[in-house]
């Protein structure tokens, strides 16, 4: 990322105030961030809640786009999206326009901050793909009963954030980093991320690999979150375990974040707006200004990082050791609540200073990974296709369908091999027990010449001919071609199939 100044030398950032309590936490970091000398030419324009009250569906308007362009380094506060406007969440529509690939949640034992964790000395942290999987949010309704998601995970996605995780753990002088995926059932898409981290880990001798399924990670970070260092994972699994390893430190009110791309980062906390706190002066800022932090250290600006960090640790030992604290964690009518304000003059107060007990991690700058930009990162040396996977929207039983669709397709190229419903095999049937739904899947293979290593293709022309059999007696809705990659199977079989 090439940093942009103006003419007098600042940084220019675009400073995007939020919704909720988002303009005091973010008023309370600026002050913070000006106190400790660093400059920074802050351009303020909207995104969220009242822009999507204009109309404006994706909740970010045009001029705050530019100003993105322009300056390529974001601080936000928490958006809102209020129920009835815009499509989509203005988070993410941000993080997706500017290709900020990687999200960045660390967590670490506060002073004065009590939970079961406590002295335990918790400091992890989370590196989540940003902008592929589910969240991609290609959804489609196939019957007025079945939903379905596309989960897409590539493996330029994988290869760039796997990279990001090393240079981070580097950075921070950490030793581990733990690949957490789903790939024992989703060997494909989440293998990916597996594969791909195994590969690249090998290359950072400095640092110890290893995998864990994300199910047994959250499971281990509830019994012993001290054995991580830095857990790599997907999108959805990263959304979910940010907020558990969060919470283990106190909550969503200390818990920073970054979004980081080759050519914008983005900067923002991971809670929302509380609305029903806004104006208060009430709000605990920390995660806001934990989030200036890391943007601080984004731009090399690591002294002053490391200066506000101090000042946070020591305000908030402090606070401890006189039974003062922030309303999320003493109670917002406790008469020795810190205002947000108040909190804000105390660490301003402490620039300088440093904890008796807490320390800033010492910092050296990322390394951002250059990936080869080609939309073709994987080249095969062969493709054929040698099937197709035909969605039907159908309220016959198995039995009926099966010898319908078997019927329609003599004389076809094709030949049904099965039926599945919602991953099990159906047809032919196995003796299995299951609730059917009105969506089936029909895998129709070539008649010869599909087996592994032949020369044999689906040409398109027959598959369409096939669609045209199969729709003149049943409505089809979603078509999967079954792809031959360098001689395997870039598909998965379903529950029984043989």
């Amino acid at each position: 990322m090439q940093l942009k100044k103006d003419s007098s030398g600042r940084y220019l950032c675009t400073f995007i105030p939020g919704d909720g309590v988002g303009p005091e936490c973010m008023e309370s970091a600026k002050r913070i961030i000006e106190a400790a000398g660093v400059k920074i030419a802050f351009e303020v324009f909207d995104a969220g809640e009242s822009v999507f009250k204009k109309g404006i569906p994706s909740g970010v308007p045009q001029e705050t786009i530019d100003s993105v362009n322009r300056t390529r380094l974001v601080f936000k506060g928490p958006l809102g999206t209020p129920i009835g406007y815009g499509e989509k969440s203005a988070n993410v529509t941000l993080r997706k326009l500017f290709e900020t690939y990687a999200n960045i949640r660390p967590v670490r034992e506060l002073p004065g901050v009590k939970t079961p964790y406590s002295g335990r000395k918790l400091d992890l942290v989370v590196v989540r793909e940003n902008v592929e999987d589910l969240y991609a949010g290609i959804e489609h309704m196939q019957t007025p009963g079945v939903a379905q998601c596309l989960k897409l995970i590539s493996a330029k996605g994988s290869e760039k954030i796997a990279r990001l995780a090393y240079e981070f753990a580097r950075s921070e002088g950490r030793k581990s980093v733990a690949c957490a995926t789903k790939s024992n059932i989703m060997k494909m898409t989440e293998g990916t991320l597996k594969r791909t981290c195994e590969r690249v880990g090998k290359e950072y001798k400095d640092i110890d690999s290893w995998h864990v399924i994300i199910d047994n990670c959250a499971h281990q970070l509830v019994k012993k979150p001290e054995q991580f260092d830095v857990i790599v994972t997907t999108n959805m699994n990263g959304d979910i375990i940010s907020d558990l390893t969060s919470a283990l430190i106190g909550g969503l009110g200390f818990a920073p974040s970054a979004n980081l791309g080759n050519e914008v980062a983005i900067f923002e906390a991971v809670h929302g707006s509380a609305p029903k706190y806004a104006g208060k002066n009430c709000i605990n800022p920390t995660a806001v200004i934990m989030s200036g932090v890391l943007m601080l250290r984004h731009i090399g600006e690591l002294e002053a990082a490391k200066k506000i960090e101090n000042a946070v640790l020591v305000t908030l030992e402090n606070a401890a050791r006189e039974g003062r604290g922030t309303g999320d964690v003493i109670g917002y009518d406790n008469p020795k609540v810190y205002s947000t304000s108040a909190y804000t003059d105390a660490i301003i107060a402490n620039l300088g200073k440093k904890s008796e007990n807490f320390f800033a991690r010492d910092y050296k700058p990322l390394v951002m990974p250059v990936v080869d930009r080609n939309p073709e990162f994987v080249k095969a040396k062969s493709l054929r296709t040698i099937g197709a996977d035909i969605f039907v929207h159908s309220t016959l039983m198995p039995g009926d369908l099966g010898p319908s669709v078997e019927r329609l397709l003599e004389g076809s190229p094709l030949k049904l091999k099965m039926i599945s419903n919602r991953g099990t095999k159906v047809y032919p049937p196995t003796g299995a027990i299951t609730d059917n739904v009105d969506q089936y899947r029909c895998r129709c293979m070539l008649r010869t010449g599909a087996e592994k290593g032949g020369n044999a293709e689906l040409a398109d022309r027959d598959l369409l001919t096939a669609i045209e059999k199969i729709g003149a007696k049943h409505r089809w809705v979603h078509i999967e071609k079954l792809q031959e990659i360098d001689g395997e199977p870039g598909f998965t079989k379903a529950q029984g199939e043989d």
